[in-house]
């Protein structure tokens, strides 16, 4: 299920009340999940067969849980990052399952949380479930994000349309405005860009006056030089 719910909000939506709201719209506007799942239905034998009247599907609960990196982890366990009341929402009611990274103490960020589970009289290790990584993998969304901000690269660690949608849009950076360089987290510019940034220079030194001489033909090879 792919809900946008939370995308079109006016305003930043707490993790609690995000998972409050897929649950809702899976278990009470949806009726729950398939139980047991659908299987694919078998092909007719007789095609000129009148098809049997459908029964309605069981249908149970859902239980809808918080996916996060160990990074995540670590945040929940630094005092002051998440509204207490939420933490207790999300651990008691929801649950989480974290995906064990390259760097990340676990077992550290595991212990704020035991402590104040304990302190509250709750028991939220039960509902937090650990996926040990077998292959050292340390790429995170956080990361990526800072890769973006720095003007780093993050070719094939997204999906290219994905990296395209970024750029055109300037997301995750620090400053306003967008600058494409060799360096640049973005992919390089289509030739019908280049062109255009081409047209729009050459219009603009016309309007001052005149062409400048020797370094147009640098900075347009420049211009021209960021496409791959």
């Amino acid at each position: 299920m792919v809900d946008p719910w939370e995308a079109v909000q006016p305003e930043y939506q707490p993790t609690a009340v995000v998972l409050d709201h897929v649950s809702h719209e899976i278990n009470h506007n949806l009726g729950g999940i398939p139980y047991p799942p659908l299987s694919p239905p078998l092909p007719p034998t007789n095609l000129l067969s009148v098809p049997s009247p459908t029964t309605a599907t069981p249908r149970k609960p859902a239980r809808v849980m918080l996916l996060g990196g160990s990074d995540l982890l670590q945040t929940m366990s630094q005092p002051g990052v998440w509204s207490q009341s939420d933490l207790n929402h999300i651990l008691d009611t929801h649950g989480l399952f974290i995906i064990e990274r390259s760097g990340s103490d676990i077992s550290d960020a595991l212990a704020p949380l035991k402590e104040w589970s304990d302190a509250m009289g709750k028991n939220w290790m039960e509902n937090i479930h650990v996926v040990r990584q077998l292959i050292a993998n340390d790429i995170s969304s956080t990361r990526i994000r800072q890769f973006l901000r720095q003007g780093m690269s993050v070719q094939y660690l997204l999906p290219k349309v994905v990296i395209e949608y970024i750029r055109e849009r300037g997301l995750y950076r620090e400053v306003e405005g967008f600058k494409e360089s060799r360096a640049s987290s973005m992919p390089p510019l289509r030739r019908e860009a280049v062109d255009r940034a081409v047209k729009k220079w050459r219009d603009s030194v016309k309007a001052e006056g005149g062409e400048r001489g020797g370094g147009k033909g640098e900075e347009e090879e420049e211009m021209r030089g960021r496409e791959v």
